[in-house]
């Protein structure tokens, strides 16, 4: 069984910066592809990025790309989302999951990114 619980979230202008931090438990973390996935009000929920169990490789949204970077300290079983040159379209509670043999097992509640314009 892996918890998952995301911080970092919150309220900031267009442009600002923010780093989204998701903190597993249990001792297979090394074993999952970790990402994000979010979901603004009325919409539907949006792939984000994507890395590796080794770190080794990451894919994002065409939407964040460039923008955002995902990145794993597999030591300590976090996953971070930096967040870049943010956009109101950006707001949306962006949720942690674990990934492995294609399934998405595991999620976190959730953490909230509001983008004032």
């Amino acid at each position: 069984q892996v918890q998952l619980v995301e911080s970092g979230g919150g309220l900031v202008q267009a442009g600002d910066s923010l780093r989204l931090s998701c903190a597993a438990s249990g001792r297979t973390f090394s074993s999952y592809s970790m990402g994000w996935f979010r979901q603004a009000p009325g919409k539907e929920r949006e792939f984000v990025a994507e890395i590796s169990a080794s770190g080794g490789t990451s894919n994002y949204a065409d939407s964040v790309k460039d923008r955002f970077t995902i990145s794993r300290d597999n030591a300590k079983s976090t996953v971070h989302l930096q967040m870049n040159s943010l956009k109101p379209e950006d707001t949306a509670v962006y949720n942690c999951y674990a990934r492995i043999f294609g399934t998405y097992k595991y999620w976190g509640q959730g953490t909230q990114v509001t983008v004032s314009s």
